[in-house]
């Protein structure tokens, strides 16, 4: 099986440096054509869209420059109105584009959160809804968003960066429900890679070399693929590692006592509450609503005798 882009158009959202660069050379080597954004620097002198354009053009490829900071409200028209310009149809959009800011919660001002949430959440938002109804049109597409495993488990200092791409992770599930009847798939990145953001905590020059943003690219290319054919997927990949994250629940306890459960009920469970036997996913809060309804009524409405459930003792 050997992954094409030939006629399909891609949009990719910070795509001047690190992993979206990456992610755009290897579309393009593989016949995709590209709309690649990345904001202009500050005092204007410096335009990574144009010169990665320009390097893809170079390389026999086909690439479009958009300017726009995704943190605007304009910017995902901006994007979208590129791609149906030059190439006439958009097939992938890749949810690139971040910033970090180091704060612990009780620290973090709503500035700084505001500016995070911007560039990671509201823009991907704003940019899917822009780009969903080229693609139903097409009945084809493939969203790829970038989460990250602060998102995923959290970290010191990164109270805003965390709730940013938490957030991204209920998009994408959102978009991977919803969108599926018209030919639409939806997954996350959880990269792990030395970038202009990572830089200061891989010092070594080896790792540095291992942890290049190339070895996260291919992930990211069969998520935009053809051959993908799931939704709702989180792959983590990093240093050649590739790997899949999943949101899990136990098999629990069921306290069906002959009265309301009580907080001493819950206590005395509580190693069965929290431990990881019996785990399982589900697509949906759907599936997980009816996954429920039919626990209930495999247990019955039946009140198990009110002695058993005792303060202090376990259910069996």
């Amino acid at each position: 099986m050997t992954i094409r882009f030939d006629g399909r158009v891609a949009a990719i959202t910070g795509a001047g440096r690190g992993l979206g660069r990456a992610y755009a050379l290897l579309l393009a080597a593989r016949g995709a054509r590209l709309v690649v954004n990345n904001r202009l620097s500050g005092d204007r002198s410096s335009d990574p869209a144009e010169a990665l354009a320009r390097e893809i053009l170079a390389r026999g490829g086909s690439a479009v420059a958009e300017q726009s900071d995704v943190r605007t409200p304009e910017a995902a028209a901006s994007i979208v109105g590129r791609a149906l310009e030059a190439y006439g149809r958009l097939d992938v959009v890749i949810h690139n584009a971040g910033v970090i800011e180091s704060r612990p919660v009780a620290e973090l001002g709503e500035a700084e959160f505001q500016r995070v949430f911007e560039t990671h959440t509201l823009s991907a938002l704003r940019l899917t809804q822009e780009a969903l109804p080229a693609m139903r049109r097409q009945r084809y597409g493939r969203l790829v968003f970038t989460t990250s495993t602060a998102g995923l488990y959290g970290n010191h200092g990164l109270a805003a960066y965390a709730m940013a791409k938490g957030a991204l992770l209920g998009l994408m599930r959102a978009v991977a429900a919803e969108e599926g009847p018209h030919g639409i798939l939806a997954n996350a990145i959880c990269p792990t890679a030395v970038t202009r953001m990572t830089e200061a905590f891989v010092p070594d020059p080896a790792l540095r070399a291992a942890l290049a943003p190339e070895r996260v690219a291919p992930a990211v290319a069969w998520l935009a693929s053809e051959q993908c054919t799931r939704s709702g997927l989180v792959l983590l990949a990093g240093g050649g590692f590739f790997r899949s994250a999943h949101a899990l629940e136990n098999a629990g306890v069921h306290l069906g006592t002959a009265s309301e459960p009580s907080p001493e009920d819950v206590a005395a469970c509580v190693e069965r509450i929290t431990g990881a036997e019996g785990l399982r996913g589900f697509e949906s809060s759907h599936a997980h609503f009816d996954a429920l309804l039919e626990d209930l009524r495999r247990v019955g409405t039946r009140a198990p005798d009110a002695a058993s459930h005792k303060h202090g003792s376990e259910p069996q």
